[in-house]
C-alpha cells in the first residue's frame, strides 16, 4: 500500500508542468502555443529566454531527483520499488494529469532520475550529449543518442537488471516522443540549437 501511495505521489510530482508555470508567472504566452509547442526546457529557452529555459531544465530535473531520492534514502525501497517510483515520476512528466496528459519528452526528468540511481554513469551520458550537440547542434539528436546509451551504462555501472529494464523503458519512451524530431532530422528541417 505504501508503495502505491509513493508511486502516485511520484507521478503527481513528475506531472508538475514547470515550463508552463514559469512562463505564465513571467507573463509570457502559453508555451504550448509557441515555438514547437513543447513544455520542456528547449522550447522555453527559445521562446522565453535563456534564464527561464535553464530554470525549467533544473525544475524538470528535480521532478526526477526528489521522488527517487526520497524512495531511496527516506523509505529505503528495494531496487524494484525505486524503479517503479522512477517510472512513475517520468510518466508524470510525459503524461501530466494537469495538462490533459499532454506533456514533455522527459529528457530532463530522466536526467534527474539517473543522477540518483546511477551517479557513476551520469558523466558518460552528459559527455555523449555534449559531444553530439557540439558536433551537429541538434538538441533532439543529442537527447536521443544520450537516451540510447543510458540503459547500457546503468547496467555496466550498477550491475542491476531491474534498473536496466527501468532505464530501457525510459529511453524507449524518450526516443518515441522524439519521433517528429527524427522525421525532421531525416528531412533536414530540424532546428539547430544556438547559444
Amino acid at each position: 500500500m505504501t508503495l502505491i501511495i509513493l508511486m502516485v505521489a511520484a507521478y503527481l510530482i513528475g506531472a508538475i508542468p514547470t515550463g508552463v508555470i514559469l512562463t505564465r508567472l513571467v507573463g509570457s504566452e502559453d508555451i504550448r502555443n509557441a515555438g514547437s509547442g513543447n513544455i520542456g526546457a528547449t522550447n522555453v529557452y527559445r521562446v522565453a529566454g535563456r534564464k527561464l529555459g535553464i530554470i525549467t531544465l533544473v525544475g524538470d530535473c528535480l521532478k526526477g531527483v526528489i521522488p527517487v531520492l526520497l524512495a531511496q534514502q527516506l523509505f529505503s525501497l528495494s531496487e524494484m520499488g525505486i524503479a517503479l517510483i522512477a517510472l512513475s515520476a517520468f510518466s508524470g512528466h510525459c503524461y501530466p494529469i494537469y495538462l490533459g496528459f499532454k506533456g514533455g519528452k522527459g529528457v530532463a526528468t530522466a536526467l534527474g532520475i539517473i543522477l540518483v540511481i546511477s551517479p557513476l554513469s551520469i558523466l558518460s551520458v552528459l559527455l555523449v550529449f555534449v559531444l553530439v550537440l557540439w558536433k551537429w547542434r541538434y538538441i533532439s539528436l543529442a537527447s536521443i543518442t544520450a537516451a540510447a546509451t543510458v540503459p547500457l551504462l546503468v547496467l555496466l555501472c550498477e550491475g542491476s537488471v531491474t534498473l536496466f529494464v527501468a532505464t530501457l523503458l525510459i529511453a524507449a519512451l524518450i526516443i518515441w516522443k522524439h519521433s517528429a524530431n527524427i522525421e525532421r532530422l531525416r528531412s533536414g528541417t530540424e532546428n539547430k540549437f544556438n547559444l
